[in-house]
């Protein structure tokens, strides 16, 4: 009898124990329960959830909510919780308890550091733009038609016309 692979649990072994038994091969019986693992944390019921940590196994046994953040970026998470609405409309004791059972962060921010951000309340569009990579210089009219290009020139020199005049 070749092995495949090692035997931990008895689940790995199916149906072989109780065939064993059934056509009473007391060899490979014994032989299959030798090659169990002894330890108590190798049986199959104590593998259920190994793809989960401990803290999270522990939240969903006693449905504890997720634990409050300190910080959320809304670049990142544009879904925010925000229990300020609760607060407003029911009062107190009813934004405690949602408070309690969905937190929400403690600062809400976004990709910008606070300094920065004040620095770029007070620029133009252009300059926010440009600070946070957003700016794009894209010049359309090297792509377009020659006729589409003296169209718009066209446009752009009648506009100029209409707001100076």
């Amino acid at each position: 009898m070749q092995i495949e692979s090692t035997l931990v649990n008895e689940l790995q072994i199916g149906n072989r124990l109780n065939v064993a038994i059934e056509h009473n091969r007391r060899g490979e019986f014994g032989l299959l329960l030798a090659m169990l693992s002894v330890d108590a944390v190798d049986m199959a019921q104590f593998q259920l959830d190994n793809d989960i940590e401990s803290t999270q196994k522990l939240r969903r046994q006693f449905a504890v909510p997720p634990a409050q953040l300190l910080v959320d970026d809304i670049s990142v998470h544009p879904d925010t919780i925000d229990n300020a609405i609760v607060f407003q409309q029911q009062g107190a004791r009813q934004f405690q308890l949602q408070q309690a059972l969905t937190p929400e962060a403690l600062v809400i921010r976004g990709s910008q550091p606070d300094a920065m951000v004040e620095v770029l309340s007070n620029c133009d569009y252009l300059t926010k733009n440009k600070a946070i990579n957003a700016y794009q210089q894209h010049t359309p009219i090297e792509e377009m038609h020659f006729l589409d290009q003296l169209n718009t020139q066209r446009k752009i020199s009648n506009t100029l016309s209409l707001q100076l005049a």
